[in-house]
């Protein structure tokens, strides 16, 4: 027998040793340039990433990969690989989605082996393709059989938690703080979560382009906590 509840919180785990832990997203660009600098910024600054950016790129491509994963298309997770690194334009970024997706490749399939999953997995051993965590989260989402929703939701918590996180250890904030944002977070998560049920292909990569531009200072500052 399997729990799905229990499939779920394993896999969007924040906690899950993958290396999220080492990633900003740019966040610590925002807070040494003071943009970032309290409860209400950091709120903004989560909101912004997850309604102008993940929304469009990484929320869209686990959607697209649980269908494909259903649908056992592998020319279909092929294509979205490539596409999610052609919007990934920082450095940085593109190499922290591969990194995790990585990790979450070798954590995962000895424990959830199936074809098209072993087929990615080989793929991205070869370099022939970046294996993107979105990706491998969103095959992995399907074939542990959770229901799209749910891991949307997931995915999207892990993403938030992540951030906020983050902002407790770099502005600094209270653990309550971060908490209260968390909280504060509920419906914009569940708007986003039905609005990357079914994401419009031609809207991927519509995201904030000063999202972008900060990742890339990202690589220039004079001290660093993260790699991203």
């Amino acid at each position: 027998m399997t729990n799905p509840l229990f499939h779920l919180l394993h896999l969007s785990d924040p906690t899950l040793p993958i290396g999220g832990f080492a990633h900003s997203a740019g966040l610590e660009t925002y807070v040494q340039k003071g943009v970032v600098r309290d409860k209400q910024s950091a709120k903004e600054f989560v909101t912004a990433q997850l309604s102008h950016n993940i929304c469009y790129t990484d929320a869209a491509f686990v959607s697209l990969a649980y269908d494909a994963a259903r649908q056992n298309d592998y020319k279909l997770i092929s294509q979205i690989d490539e596409e999610c690194t052609a919007v990934k334009l920082p450095r940085e970024i593109r190499e922290a989605s591969q990194k995790l997706g990585i990790r979450l490749l070798k954590i995962f399939e000895p424990l959830c082996t199936g074809k098209l999953s072993s087929q990615y997995r080989e793929a991205v051993i070869a370099k022939r393709l970046a294996g993107h965590y979105s990706i491998a989260f969103g095959i992995y989402s399907a074939l542990l059989g959770l229901p799209k929703e749910d891991a949307l939701l997931g995915f999207y918590y892990n993403a938030a938690v992540g951030m906020i996180t983050n902002s407790v250890k770099l502005i600094p904030l209270g653990q309550q703080e971060g908490q209260e944002i968390l909280f504060s977070l509920n419906d914009l998560i569940n708007e986003l979560v039905q609005s990357s049920m079914n994401p419009d292909r031609e809207l991927i990569g519509f995201c904030c382009t000063g999202f972008d531009i900060h990742c890339m200072q990202h690589e220039q500052l004079y001290s660093r906590l993260y790699m991203s």
